[in-house]
C-alpha cells in the first residue's frame, strides 16, 4: 500500500513544480524588461544593497584585517631593515670622516713644519715619534732617526711652535729624547724682550716650566717670550721656548716665583724636527761628513 500511495502522489507534484518554475521565469523576464526599460527596480535594488552592506562588511572584515596586519608587519620589517642599513652607512661615513679629519690635521701639521723649516736657518731633519714613555714622572719619547742618519746626544728637537726637548741617547736607527717638561731637564733661556738670561726647569707638567733664578726686581713681565739663549751649546739661540704666565714677588725672598707655559704642545706633538746647529763631535757617518763639509770654507 505504501508503494501504491507513493506512485499515485508523484505524478501530481511534477506538473506543480513545472508550473512554478515557469511562473518564476516569466516573472523574472517581466522584471528584467521593466527594469531595463524604465528602471523601476532601482529603488528596490538600493534598498536591498543598503540592507546587505553591513553583512558584506562583516563577511569581508577578516580578509581586510589580515591584509592590513600583513601590510603593517611587512612595512615594519622593511622600515627596520632600512633603518639598520642607514645606521651602517652612517657608521661607515663617520669612520671615513674621522679618517679625513685625521688626514687634514696631519697635513696641517706637516704644512706648519715645512713653514717652520723655511724659517729655520740651521740644518734640520723631520722625524716621527715612534713611542712615548708611559711613566708619568718621566717625559721622554722615541723617534725614528738614529746615529746612522746623524742624530747625536744633546741634539735639539723642535716643532713648528718651538722647542720640544733634546736627544739623550742616540741608537743606530732610533733615538730617545727628553722633553723640556721633564723634572730633570734644565734649559738656558733669555727674555726675548730685553735679553735677560735665566734657566727654565721642567716641572713634570706638560703646560708649565719653572723659572726660579730671577730676583724680585728683575725686568720680566707676564706675557714675555722666553727663547733659547744658545749657552751650553746644545740648543741654538733664538728658538721659542715658553711664555711667562705667572710672576709672584715676595718681599721676604730674594727670588721671584715665576712660571711659564711652553709654546709647543708637548702632549700632542706628532712630528718633530732635529736641528743641527753645529756639526756633531761623535760619528764618522756620512751625515757628519756632510755637516763638516758644509761648515768648512772653500779652499
Amino acid at each position: 500500500m505504501a508503494t501504491a500511495r507513493d506512485t499515485s502522489t508523484n505524478p501530481a507534484r511534477i506538473p506543480a513544480l513545472g508550473f512554478r518554475a515557469l511562473a518564476l521565469v516569466a516573472l523574472a523576464v517581466v522584471l528584467m524588461y521593466l527594469d531595463h526599460r524604465d528602471n523601476h527596480l532601482d529603488t528596490v535594488r538600493d534598498f536591498v544593497g543598503t540592507g546587505l552592506y553591513p553583512l558584506r562588511v562583516f563577511v569581508d572584515a577578516p580578509a581586510r584585517l589580515w591584509e592590513w596586519t600583513d601590510d603593517r608587519l611587512q612595512s615594519r620589517t622593511v622600515l627596520q631593515q632600512e633603518v639598520e642599513r642607514l645606521r651602517r652607512e652612517q657608521q661607515v661615513i663617520r669612520a671615513r670622516l674621522l679618517a679625513t679629519n685625521a688626514l687634514e690635521a696631519e697635513n696641517a701639521r706637516l704644512r706648519e713644519l715645512l713653514e717652520a723649516r723655511e724659517q729655520v736657518q740651521d740644518r734640520v731633519r723631520v722625524a716621527e715619534i715612534m713611542s712615548v714613555d708611559a711613566n708619568p714622572f718621566r717625559h721622554s719619547l722615541v723617534i725614528d732617526v738614529g746615529s746612522r742618519e746623524g742624530a747625536y746626544e744633546g741634539q735639539a728637537i723642535v716643532d713648528q711652535d718651538g722647542v720640544i726637548g733634546q736627544v739623550i741617547e742616540a741608537g743606530p736607527f732610533t733615538s730617545e729624547a727628553l722633553l723640556i717638561s721633564d723634572p730633570g731637564h734644565a734649559l738656558p733661556v733669555e727674555v726675548n724682550r730685553n735679553g735677560l738670561r735665566t734657566i727654565a726647569y721642567g716641572t713634570g707638567e706638560f703646560d708649565r716650566l719653572d723659572v726660579p733664578g730671577l730676583a724680585n726686581n728683575a725686568d720680566i713681565r707676564e706675557g714675555d717670550l722666553l727663547v733659547t739663549s744658545g749657552l751650553g751649546g746644545a740648543f741654538p739661540a733664538g728658538y721659542p721656548v715658553a711664555v711667562v704666565d705667572s710672576i709672584t714677588r715676595i718681599p721676604q725672598r730674594a727670588f721671584a716665583e715665576i712660571s711659564a707655559q711652553p709654546v709647543a704642545r708637548l702632549d700632542q706633538v706628532r712630528e718633530i724636527m732635529l736641528v743641527w746647529s753645529t756639526p756633531p763631535n761623535a760619528g764618522g757617518t756620512d751625515a757628519d761628513e756632510d755637516a763638516r763639509e758644509e761648515g768648512e770654507p772653500d779652499e
